[in-house]
């Protein structure tokens, strides 16, 4: 198992950066694919990014070219560089980890919110 925690949200202005970081305990952090969401209120929670174990990344659309995840697997830590934010960008974002052969994502951290005012 492993427990997540987020941390470096806040409030920024529209053309702003900003750092997320996840913190990882429990065993074998480097077998997950780790993987970014968000949900901005009356949304549904959506895909960021993802990163595999050997550093493989996938980015939603909306955040390509901006954001960029990245993991360091000895200090159990991923992090989303969030470059360009935009009021859309405004969310509590959520850190999530699966098995590499599971199909859904079993671990979540609480969250943590990012405002981008205009």
């Amino acid at each position: 198992q492993v427990q997540l925690v987020e941390s470096g949200g806040g409030s920024v202005e529209t053309g702003d950066s900003l750092r997320l970081s996840c913190a990882a305990s429990g065993s074998s952090f480097s077998n997950y694919v780790m993987g970014w969401f968000r949900q901005a209120p009356g949304k549904d929670r959506e895909f960021v990014a993802r990163i595999l174990s050997d550093g493989t990344t996938n980015y939603a659309d909306s955040v390509k070219g901006r954001f960029t995840i990245s993991r360091d697997n000895g200090r159990q830590r991923v992090d989303l560089q969030m470059n360009s934010l935009k009021p859309a960008d405004a969310a509590v974002y959520y850190c999530a980890a699966r098995v590499i052969t599971a199909v859904r994502y079993g671990y979540w951290g609480p969250g943590t919110q990012v405002t981008v005012s205009s």
